[in-house]
């Protein structure tokens, strides 16, 4: 598994790397597609913003943006997290840190594998498939 961790103005978050790599992994599987190349880039509001304005020319904070890379089956991306954002959205949903933190790294990782969030009922099939794979993390 070919996996990078990176942080950008933070701390790096208190995750379980191994863990977190084979339960993607076993997400990715679960979607019959083939696990190829994923960095994580742990990041600030002001950094999120900075690359949502240079990239997407989006002028809003957001918890992750994920840059798609993918080839046929074979899903890979550069995905940056806010963990700023994270924290403000566990508040606001009344979920742990831990646990919004972990469904936006497997978000990511969704939207990798075709699913989308965007259009009409599509936030719903995005967010059963978020909950499947929460609970495979804690199997």
């Amino acid at each position: 598994m070919d996996f990078q961790w990176m942080t950008d103005g933070v701390e790096f978050p208190d995750i379980d790397c191994a863990k977190v790599e084979n339960w993607i992994a076993e997400v990715v599987r679960r979607h019959d597609r083939i696990l190829g190349p994923l960095s994580y880039i742990f990041c600030n509001d002001a950094k999120i913003l900075e690359v949502n304005r240079k990239f997407l020319q989006h002028d809003y904070y957001t918890d992750i943006i994920t840059f798609d890379y993918t080839r046929g089956r074979r899903i890979s991306g550069d995905l940056f997290i806010s963990l700023d954002t994270v924290r403000s959205n566990a508040e606001l949903v009344g979920s742990s840190y831990q646990t919004e933190l972990h469904r936006v790294i497997i978000h990511g990782v969704l939207h990798l594998c075709g699913i989308n969030d965007k259009g009409p009922g599509e936030r719903e099939i995005m967010e059963a498939n978020e909950n499947q794979a929460l609970e495979i993390l804690d199997i």
